[in-house]
């Protein structure tokens, strides 16, 4: 292809006067527009768009998809209670009498409950991957293939926090599997195709898009849901979604519907988080999480103003756990967890999902952000053990006599803790701080959750043990022109960091 200088002119006049378009600028505009076709044809193939018919893939599938069926054996009510009738009543002695005798031969009915769920195939042996609502409590499972063939399953493991479970049947023949694909890949809109057993029918296709990622519908700790607009209905829970490839990208597990059917909200787990658990389940029977030993919470952008981040990234630490792998590397409560094994941190809720999938044992970087700069620190990961549930309860006692002081600014009154104010409040011997004695409910502590009997144990990272401290604290960032501060506060919950705005005390 020819170059034109830039002082060339591209038409010169032909005897009538119209311009000629010379041969050597035709060749290059026509290598130019062939040259942007292609490169526009490129484009487009390489673009996600429906195919014509789903009807090659869902053949293709289909037989690797199961239909599960449970059944479990539910215990009667062993009859009706005696009705509630006023003291002296003609009705008492009758009813008495015939409770009392219907009681000793109590009609305890035994009853067979089904349910239906789908899954699929992992491996030609017989693994079939499922959600753990579909099997949990069940006396008896049966997978169901694609060509009607019914085969008895055992329950290979099963991890409740992230609804996902694994079952092993003995086929006679291999069985069709599939295998996952990068859900991290899947953007919104991508073409997706659903497969399950819907209301019992069997496998049944549908069809739909990604509509949004990294949704957090309260159904555990580790919510990272793919939500689709592809028809999801009961018995579609445990059932395998897939990309245009036919790989598994997400398995369905909760929809969205105030009627119980399909109203375009499904949401599935993404295979890039089902396949380190489905690993475990299969090498351990369980999922064994990596552990760090700390209690967080979000940063909001009144935290990050007071701490001095720029933007609310991250998991603040509200309090470390005792010889745990955080407090043992030098984290401590104030810190915010900006970095984790290489990964940024850009949201509290991100962090415990990153932990859990590290490996027990490893040392991995930690980047924490404290007093306005960035600390490093090794930490060892432990394993995540499950937590004792712990009941506090709060015991009446003598008043104290103890002085209080009322800060206008946070709306609160705290007291110095002394041995009855610990009594009355039923707080450990290890509690330090200042105890708030009375809360004004149109103070800006009352509107951020602050209560009576909660302890202030920091106020913008420094401690504070009398109510004179407390106070002057708040003057300083008032000078300052701070018009918010960062309390540490110990309650029911345990600890956690509250921003109060002093401006509007």
């Amino acid at each position: 292809m020819n170059d034109f200088p830039a002082h060339m002119s591209f038409h010169r006049q032909t005897r009538s006067g119209a311009p000629a378009v010379r041969p050597s600028l035709l060749r290059w505009l026509t290598i130019t527009v062939v040259g942007l076709a292609m490169i526009v044809s490129s484009a487009m193939a390489q673009a996600r768009t429906a195919p014509e018919s789903f009807a090659d893939l869902a053949e293709k599938l289909l037989p690797s998809v199961v239909n599960i069926s449970t059944t479990q054996v539910v215990q009667g009510q062993p009859g009706v209670e005696m009705p509630m009738v006023p003291p002296g009543s003609p009705f008492e002695e009758f009813f008495k009498e015939f409770f009392e005798k219907n009681q000793q031969q109590p009609r305890r009915q035994q009853r067979r409950a089904t349910s239906l769920g789908s899954g699929f195939i992992i491996d030609a042996k017989g693994y079939v991957v499922t959600n753990n609502h579909v099997i949990q409590d069940a006396d008896e499972i049966n997978v169901v293939l694609h060509d009607d063939t019914r085969l008895e399953a055992t329950v290979v493991g099963r991890d409740p926090k992230t609804d996902i479970a694994i079952l092993k049947v003995e086929p006679e023949g291999r069985l069709t599997a599939v295998s996952f694909g990068d859900s991290d890949k899947m953007r919104i809109g991508d073409w997706l195709v659903a497969i399950g057993n819907p209301f019992g029918f069997g496998g049944t296709v549908t069809t739909g898009i990604i509509s949004a990622r990294g949704r957090d519908i309260n159904a555990g700790p580790y919510d990272d849901f793919l939500q689709t607009d592809a028809p999801i209905n009961r018995g579609n829970s445990g059932g395998p979604m897939f990309n245009l490839e036919g790989e598994v990208i997400g398995i369905a597990t909760a929809i969205f519907s105030p009627s119980g059917g399909s109203v375009g909200i499904g949401f599935a787990i993404p295979a890039n988080s089902a396949e380190p658990v489905i690993r475990q389940l299969l090498e351990h029977g369980e999922v064994r999480r990596g552990w760090l030993g700390v209690r967080i919470q979000t940063v909001t952008e009144e935290i990050a103003e007071t701490l001095g981040l720029k933007e609310p990234i991250g998991a603040l630490v509200a309090s470390v756990i005792a010889d745990g792998p955080a407090e043992k590397a030098g984290i401590q409560a104030g810190d915010v967890i900006v970095e984790f094994d290489g990964k940024i941190v850009e949201e509290m809720r991100k962090l415990p999902r990153i932990v859990a999938d590290t490996e027990i044992g490893n040392a991995v970087p930690v980047t924490v952000w404290r007093k306005n700069g960035e600390v490093d620190f090794k930490v060892d990961i432990g394993i995540l053990e499950e937590p004792e549930a712990e009941v506090a309860a709060r015991a009446p006692a003598e008043e104290s006599t103890g002085s209080s002081t009322t800060i206008d600014d946070l709306g609160l009154t705290v007291a110095g803790i002394d041995n009855q104010l610990r009594e009355q409040y039923d707080l450990g011997d290890d509690i330090k701080g200042v105890i708030v004695t009375d809360v004004n409910p149109a103070g800006p502590s009352a509107a951020k959750g602050i209560r009576d009997g909660d302890v202030i144990v920091e106020i913008s990272q420094d401690e504070v043990n009398e109510p004179s401290e407390l106070a002057e604290r708040v003057e300083e960032a008032r000078e300052a022109g701070r018009g918010v501060v960062l309390l540490l506060v110990e309650g029911e919950g345990g600890l956690r960091f509250v921003t109060v705005r002093i401006d509007e005390g």
